[in-house]
């Protein structure tokens, strides 16, 4: 058995069973191995910002992780920015890095580069594996660290003649360090904040996001009059009829600075305190408000659940929490807005469908719309590095395929990952991606006017637009083997909406809407 053999054959074993591709020379010796485990699925992505987005939206469903397999350093650097929003997310993935053989680094070959320092803006797991013997045992070390809690990015770094030497051997897998409970008495402190009477923020991340969590900050919530929030970019919410619906903190620190307004104490719960999410001239970076003390429940490495449901029958025993009723808004009519396309989605989204959220701007209306749907999960942007909504779909759809799975995506954040659609019709997934085409990076007009810069005129304004010339998402869509539709009504995307839902296999609509600015 050849060390390639054994790192999959370990992987298997740990419960890696799906890999996430865009090989290279130095990864052949593991293109070759996969076919001495058919428990394991490669699936191929022709840009490593999709293998690693799918990595990152297959293990939030999922709920354990997948590998990705690159090409040396370049190939994870073209993956970074997925992986960023997977670590933002604290997602579990096990990269597997291929590299030049032991002997002919010292040669400095073009592709040769320092990818553990690559790999270390990860504040992940990472190792090198030196000899074909230990190439088990550092697989099984990547998977358990992976799956450390909360989650994790973990780099295994295979060079090419440790993958294709013998005397590889399998190895068990490694138990991850699970969750830690959260002291008793912390949970009282935090109690006695909550009976104080003053105004409490409780701001949730993490599996709190999750029905158990949602249900028991839910009660507390109506037991003590504090206001909960989720975090501004989950990394899986769990929504609809009969969950709790609990707001969203703001995208904008205008937004959250408003939503805490009068605030005396904000406790976190698996989140960080909010800050903004870039520096503006003379505004403030932290938004807790003036004044207002921070109590940390739960760290994110912490039983963020457990503490809450402790919190719960503490100050809210006997209480229930209070559930979303089903309610859909009517379809509307006419010509497409960034109103009323949300609208539509939230008049027919299916039961248990999966949303990858990338909508943006074109987005803003979205949660109201949906809040009284079927019970869904939305995967949001963490990390705040766009191109993810195509290649998490892709992912998602692999971990539950017989969910339906809906890709908002805005026109701009599209073209990052484009190719997703083309694994998405290789694998026969369901997917529905409708493009949200304004024809504008709206989000970055919006910003020009917040960070107050002076003088733009057309030069500045030309490098947010995204015409001419006009994309045309359909034939894009159709070369990359994805059926496409165009809509620029309403009533038209209802009607290709539904007919994509009801049928097998990846679509795309092209929803033609103004932007907001």
């Amino acid at each position: 058995m050849n060390g390639a053999q054994s790192l999959i054959r370990t992987l298997v074993d740990a419960g890696v069973d799906v890999c996430f591709s865009n090989p290279g020379t130095s990864e052949m010796h593991f293109v070759a191995a996969l076919d001495t485990a058919p428990e394991m699925r490669g699936v191929l992505g022709l840009a490593e910002g999709v293998v690693t987005g799918a990595a990152d939206g297959y293990a939030r469903i999922a709920g354990k992780p997948a590998a990705t397999l690159l090409h040396l350093g370049p190939g994870l650097g073209n993956g970074l920015a997925n992986l960023h929003n997977a670590r933002r997310a604290n997602t579990p993935v096990v990269n597997v890095i291929g590299d030049h053989a032991t002997y002919h680094k010292r040669y400095d070959a073009p592709l040769e580069s320092d990818i553990e320092a690559v790999a270390g803006s990860l504040n992940g797991w990472v190792r090198r594996s030196e000899s074909t013997a230990d190439v088990g045992a550092d697989a099984a070390a990547a998977v358990g660290a992976a799956q450390d809690a909360p989650g994790r990015v973990a780099t295994l770094i295979l060079p090419a003649d440790v993958s294709w030497g013998d005397g590889g051997r399998p190895c068990p897998p490694v138990p991850p360090r699970t969750a830690k409970p959260v002291a008793e008495t912390t949970v009282k402190s935090v109690a006695e904040v909550l009976r104080t009477g003053e105004p409490v923020a409780l701001l949730l991340g993490g599996d709190a996001c999750r029905e158990s969590g949602l249900r028991a900050a839910s009660r507390i919530a109506k037991a003590t009059g504090a206001r909960p929030f989720i975090e501004t970019f989950p990394g899986r919410l769990e929504r609809g009829a009969g969950l709790p619906a609990i707001e969203r903190l703001g995208y904008l620190a205008e937004q959250v600075a408003y939503q805490l307004e009068g605030t005396r104490h904000v406790i976190v719960a698996g989140t960080r305190p909010p800050v903004s999410f870039f520096a503006y001239p003379g505004k403030a970076s932290d938004l807790v408000p003036e004044g207002a003390q921070v109590h940390t429940l739960a760290a994110v490495e912490d039983d963020v659940v457990g503490a809450l449901e402790d919190l719960a029958e503490l100050v809210a025993a006997g209480t229930e929490p209070v559930l979303a009723q089903p309610q859909r808004p009517e379809l509307p009519s006419g010509e497409l807005t960034a109103q009323n396309w949300v609208q539509v989605i939230g008049a027919l989204l299916p039961e248990q469908a999966i949303i990858s959220d990338e909508a943006n701007t074109s987005g803003l209306l979205l949660p109201g719309a949906t809040a009284g749907a079927p019970r869904h999960d939305v995967l949001t942007l963490t990390g705040g590095a766009i191109g993810q909504g195509m290649p998490v779909a892709t992912g998602a759809a692999i971990a539950a395929p017989d969910r339906p799975v809906i890709n908002l995506e805005s026109d701009g954040s599209a073209l990052y990952t484009i190719s997703a659609l083309w694994t998405q019709a290789r694998e026969n997934l369901n997917v529905t991606t409708v493009i949200l085409n304004n024809r504008a990076y709206a989000i970055l007009r919006m910003e020009l006017q917040r960070v107050g810069a002076e003088g733009s005129g057309p030069k500045a304004k030309s490098l947010l637009d995204l015409s001419p010339p006009e994309l045309d998402f359909v034939k894009i869509s159709e070369g990359l083997g994805v059926p496409a539709t165009r809509a620029t009504t309403a009533e038209e995307l209802a009607e290709q909406f539904s007919r994509a839902l009801a049928e097998p296999g990846p679509h795309l609509i092209d929803a033609a809407i103004p932007p907001l600015l």
